[in-house]
């Protein structure tokens, strides 16, 4: 399971906006591309996508920004990110990229992959926004390497 790079940008960029929620403050396109190491054009349509998807919500005006509304940080799971950018899970998709693959018509890897790709769908759907903001705010992660 290969996150999109629209994804991976997208998943930084929550994660980013999530922590200045919670310090009070809001973020700006400029900010959120410098921090998370995105181009500006490239942050900007990501982050359309997941307005729309009701995760973070555009603030117009000059105090405004992006933000999370702070009931919802907890809320938000990894997954509700992966799905608002790249569409779906990857539950049926086989990590080689073949459009056939089952267990009836296996791709080399299926077999080997098929326990891993579970535990990842599973980590994926029980992680929230907040603990991976907080594993960045507290410096056990980070978003970019410096």
């Amino acid at each position: 399971m290969i996150f999109s790079k629209a994804c991976e940008y997208g998943i930084r960029a929550t994660i980013y906006i999530a922590q200045q929620t919670q310090e009070g403050q809001r973020s700006n396109l400029k900010d959120i591309s410098k921090e998370i190491d995105s181009p500006e054009a490239f942050t900007a349509k990501i982050l359309q996508n997941l307005s729309k998807a009701k995760i973070i919500k555009s603030v117009k005006g000059a105090l405004g920004g992006f933000i999370i509304e702070e009931k919802k940080l907890n809320k938000i799971k990894l997954t509700d990110i992966v799905i608002a950018i790249d569409g779906e899970l990857y539950e049926k998709k086989c990590v080689l990229g073949l459009k056939r693959c089952s267990e009836e018509q296996p791709c080399p890897v299926h077999n080997k992959f098929k326990h891993i790709k579970k535990d990842l769908l599973k980590m994926v759907k029980k992680t929230s926004l907040t603990q991976m903001a907080d594993s960045v705010e507290n410096g056990l992660s980070c978003l970019k390497v410096n």
